[in-house]
């Protein structure tokens, strides 16, 4: 099971109590693959990591010993690709969420990338992994001055085009600013006026969505509005199905596991461990939630850089 317990030896020879999930979620708090690649893989060669918990403060340690698969999120994998090889090594599966925007033009994410690149970097990983396995998020869709429905359909027929075969999902969800009071405060600073989505607003964009006939599965993450009429469905970001398909032998596992309660209520993800930290990607998105302001993210980001083979990411 996911919450199982085992003892665990540290570095320095004490012993620990530590969950052993089969599951490792890498990580919705930060971008791993982008900035904290050698680290998790020198942690899994050491066989855990500490991970400290946001909401008290407290210290607790995950093993790898049974984890069998792993959920990558990242909105510039490139630098995980050397390391892949030694996951099929250990025998653990993995797939991508692939956050892969067009927010160039209006610099909502200003250290990603160019656009290009990361496209080429989402098809480099499908020919290593194969279709199915790194699942394309444009999240969140974004209303500003300068970003209209039309914009972000146009948006998303460019890199649907782009990606055309190398692509099976789209999983979206709407920015919900008014939920995370920082996120307003960060976008005002920055000079944009965004606006709320209205439920009209919703039913529009996903009615032209369809429209597009993109030939790709259209998913919302953790979205209380129904759009079924438009052939969209609400995704499951750990995904029971997708993780038995690509590991078919965990089947029996995996069929164990329950929703995640640890999670948004309206999130339907069956149960995993992340071991990201928030406050700790530079990427610098002005809409970001993970990060009480870019700055604090840069710093903490250096922070690490100074002792990059500690057991916790901070």
């Amino acid at each position: 099971m996911n919450n199982e317990r085992v003892k665990l030896t540290l570095n320095d020879g004490s012993f620990v109590e530590a969950q052993a999930p089969l599951i490792v979620s890498a990580s919705r708090a930060t971008d791993i693959p982008a900035f904290y690649s050698r680290w998790f893989f020198n942690r899994l060669r050491a066989g855990y990591v500490r991970w400290r918990n946001p909401y008290n403060g407290k210290d607790s340690y995950v093993s790898f010993d049974h984890t069998r698969f792993i959920v990558f999120w990242s909105k510039n994998p490139a630098p995980v690709i050397p390391y892949l090889p030694l996951l099929k090594e250990r025998r653990i599966g993995c797939y991508f969420q692939f956050t892969l925007n067009d927010y160039v033009t209006e610099t909502l994410e200003p250290n990603l990338p160019q656009l290009k690149q990361r496209i080429d970097t989402f098809k480099q990983i499908v020919d290593i992994l194969g279709v199915g396995s790194v699942i394309w998020r444009f999240d969140p869709l974004i209303l500003t001055d300068k970003i209209s429905v039309d914009h972000l359909l146009r948006k998303i027929g460019n890199i649907a085009n782009q990606l055309n075969g190398y692509v099976e999902k789209l999983i979206f969800s709407f920015a919900d600013i008014s939920t995370y009071k920082k996120v307003g405060r960060n976008l005002l600073a920055a000079g944009i006026n965004y606006r709320e989505w209205t439920e009209d607003d919703m039913r529009r964009f996903a009615h032209q969505l369809s429209i597009l006939n993109l030939g790709l599965e259209l998913s919302t993450c953790a979205e209380k509005i129904d759009l079924s009429q438009f052939g969209i469905g609400h995704n499951r970001c750990i995904d029971p199905d997708l993780i038995c398909r690509i590991a078919p032998d965990l089947y029996p596992e995996i069929n164990r596991l329950k929703t995640d309660k640890g999670q948004r209520p309206l999130c339907d993800c069956i149960s995993s461990k992340d071991i990201g930290a928030y406050n700790t990607c530079p990427h610098g998105c002005t809409y970001c939630y993970a990060n009480t302001s870019p700055l604090s993210a840069r710093q903490n980001h250096l922070r690490h850089q100074q002792n990059p083979l500690n057991d916790s990411i901070l």
